[in-house]
Order: C-alpha cells, then sequence, then structure tokens
C-alpha cells in the first residue's frame, strides 16, 4: 500500500476533487496502464482514455471488475473507487454521447500512476519476485463486531481489523442510529490483508465457522438487521468465492439450516466510534466480553491454531 502526500490523501480518502486540467494525465496519451494511487491496481487500459475536454482524465471503459460504483454523497452524481481498497477516483457519466460506448469516467490524475506496456510487460517478473503483493480488503458481517474484530486480528496475514457500518448511508452510520436496527447498516469488520499469506478463501472459512450464517437478522441474543450475516464483496472474483463457498457448504450439509448470508457489493465503509476499536482487548472483563466473545475467540483459536499469529 502505498503512503500518500496531504493532498492525495485529500483527494483519494476525503473525496476531494483537483483543480481542472491542472492533473498530469489530463492530456497524456502513451500507451499502458493506469492504477490505483493507492493500492496499485490496474484500472484502465489506455486505449479507454479519450479527450473530452472536460478539464479531468476521461474513460469510456474500464478494466472488469476494478471500478466500484454507488450514488455520490451530493445525491445525484454515481461516484467511482477502486474496487480493491475504496479509494475515490471520481465520477462516471452517461448520456453524454461522446464516445460509441456512451460511458465518461471522469478521474482524478492524482488518484493514478501510469506504467507504461514495457514497464508492465517487464516488471511482472521482478515485481512478483522482489514486492510482496499488494494488500486487499475483505468486510463481513457477523454478528457484533467486538467478536468478529477479535477473532480476525488473531490471523496471520491479517493487517489490520477495523469495526464500523456499512449497507446504509453515512448520515446514519453511528452506533446509536444503527442500534436501532433501521438504518439499513450490518456492523462490520473491514480487513485488510495480505493475498501472499492468507487468502480470501481462509478468510471466508474462518468467517463462517465463526458465527451461524443461518439466523436471519440475529446472532444469539443479538436480535436485529445489523447483526445480520453479510459478505459486502470489492470486485468479482470475491462475490464469485462468497457464492462458491456457500453453495459448498449447502451440499455438504455444513449446518442443519439453510444459509442466509447475503452477498452484496461493497459500496462503503463508515468505521465505528474509537471506543469500538480493540474492544475486546481492552475491555476482556466486562460481562459481554467475558461471556460471550471469550468463548467464541478461544473457540476459534483451538479450530485454527496453524493459521494464529
Amino acid at each position: 500500500m502505498r503512503t500518500l502526500n496531504e493532498f492525495e490523501r485529500y483527494v483519494i480518502e476525503d473525496k476531494g476533487t483537483e483543480r481542472p486540467f491542472s492533473g498530469e494525465y489530463y492530456l497524456h496519451n502513451a500507451e499502458g496502464v493506469y492504477c490505483c494511487r493507492k493500492c496499485d491496481a490496474p484500472l484502465y487500459l489506455s486505449e479507454h482514455k479519450f479527450h473530452a475536454h472536460c478539464g479531468w482524465p476521461a474513460f469510456d471503459d474500464e478494466i472488469p471488475g476494478a471500478v466500484a460504483r454507488h450514488t455520490d454523497a451530493d445525491g445525484r452524481r454515481v461516484e467511482i473507487v477502486c474496487a480493491s481498497c475504496g479509494g475515490h477516483l471520481g465520477h462516471v457519466f452517461e448520456g453524454e454521447y461522446l464516445t460509441e460506448k456512451n460511458l465518461r469516467h471522469c478521474v482524478n490524475s492524482v488518484s493514478m500512476v501510469f506504467k507504461s506496456r514495457e514497464e508492465m510487460e517487464m516488471g511482472q517478473e521482478t515485481m512478483s519476485v522482489n514486492r510482496p503483493a499488494a494488500n486487499a480488503y475483505a468486510t463481513f458481517g457477523a454478528g457484533c463486531f467486538w467478536c468478529v474484530e477479535a477473532i480476525f486480528l488473531a490471523l496471520k496475514g491479517v493487517v489490520s481489523v477495523k469495526p464500523g457500518y456499512a449497507g446504509g448511508r453515512a448520515a446514519d452510520a453511528n452506533y446509536q442510529r444503527v442500534c436501532d436496527g433501521d438504518t439499513g447498516h450490518a456492523e462490520v469488520v473491514h480487513i485488510e490483508y495480505q493475498p501472499e499469506e492468507v487468502s480470501f478463501e481462509t478468510l471466508l472459512e474462518v468467517f463462517f465457522q465463526s458465527h451461524d450464517p443461518t439466523t436471519l437478522n440475529r446472532q444469539g441474543n443479538d436480535v436485529g438487521t445489523q447483526y445480520r450475516s453479510a459478505i459486502f464483496a470489492h470486485n468479482e472474483q470475491q462475490a464469485e468465492a462468497a457464492t462458491k463457498a456457500i453453495d459448498a457448504l449447502t451440499e455438504e450439509g455444513a449446518f442443519d439450516s439453510p444459509i442466509v448470508t447475503e452477498v452484496v457489493a461493497f459500496d462503503e465503509f463508515y468505521p465505528a466510534e474509537d471506543y469500538h476499536h480493540d474492544y475486546f482487548a481492552r475491555n476482556g472483563e466486562q460481562r459481554y466480553c467475558a461471556l460471550v466473545v471469550k468463548p467464541k475467540v478461544e473457540k476459534f483459536k483451538k479450530a485454527f491454531a496453524s493459521l494464529l499469529k
């Protein structure tokens, strides 16, 4: 994951916008690939780029599965983000008839880095040998995030686990509102992991074995839509892997009741309030942690001993 400077953070993480006609790739026309500046994931090919006279780089197509869409905070436009890390790219527009594809990805130059075809072709072997793969992200809802955070933090290859909310609007993404159960959010953990150390399939295995995926909108005594079992897929590969895992568990009869886990596209993650982070580690003697979280964590560590840090 690349370290960002202040302006890059403003655009990529805080969803800002660079000044029109100021970006280095506005009139750029070399052959190659435009990648995410934050995580290095390939986003657009040079043949997707066209001159739209809008002040920002424009593309009328994307690399399949590379870009995610969701409604912008203004409620009108469609924001585009890197499907791998969620970094803000810009906005996408339809109906302008600027190219045959009738699509314009309006992207901030600062959100991207360009790699020539020679760099991509000649550097692949060197990168795979000398440089670790870019970190990836997974987002799961499996009941109270205090428990789920503690479980995934113990896995080798997991860089960080952040508790928070997904599935609803930013305006309602706070613990008090989410606990009402009517905001559309699920309590989730947002996991950054190293794919060369732990696969997404392994994360799925831990996910399904660390909660009950057959109870609709509840985990034990925690009841409400915010406690639903959910996988927020960051790309098509994650969605396919999740569906395949559910089909396999169903065919094996792994659970007595049908799996109700929902698989939906990742939209946005809203971090939980500071006091929720590392909650079990800091509040192990608290009644809920001692009676609910601790037994689950100990059961997980026994079942997955070979995968622990």
